[in-house]
């Protein structure tokens, strides 16, 4: 697993950035994340269950302020992590990117497919997309 040089230290661990790769890799072993938007020109954070297909999240909203964030073509961003506080590891992606919404029939299927817990396509609601134009991460690495 790939790993930049640049560490930054607290005393118990390192905070070593991971590449793209490996932010993709953790990306795809959750399915919890919070997308970040303005609402109000004040930042929201929203917890979605999502699915990775290739380099986009994808999640669903029933609407609301995510859905007209992500609709607008707005540039949002996406977060994952997993900390273990009691010693002191884990990692955090954050993902940047112009959502949209999917309204492909055939996309949609196939997203359907990918999930981990089903989407009943009767629900209400709207399938957002958002490319990872940016993608970063850093590792919480103990002594």
């Amino acid at each position: 697993m790939p790993e930049s040089s640049t560490a930054v230290s607290d005393g118990r661990a390192d905070l070593v950035e991971i590449d793209r790769a490996e932010c993709l890799r953790l990306l795809a072993t959750a399915d919890l994340g919070r997308v970040i938007y303005t609402e109000g020109a004040m930042p929201a954070a929203h917890p979605v269950t999502y699915v990775l297909d290739g380099e986009e999240i994808v999640f669903r909203s029933a609407g609301g302020p995510t859905l007209v964030a992500a609709t607008r073509g707005a540039v949002v961003a996406f977060q994952v992590d997993r900390i273990d506080a009691e010693d002191h590891t884990g990692w955090s992606v954050l993902g940047i990117g112009q959502a949209y919404e999917v309204t492909d029939r055939s996309r949609l299927s196939a997203l359907v497919r990918l999930l981990h817990s089903p989407w009943p396509p009767s629900r209400g609601g709207h399938t957002i997309s958002m490319p990872l134009a940016r993608l970063t991460g850093r590792r919480l690495v103990a002594h």
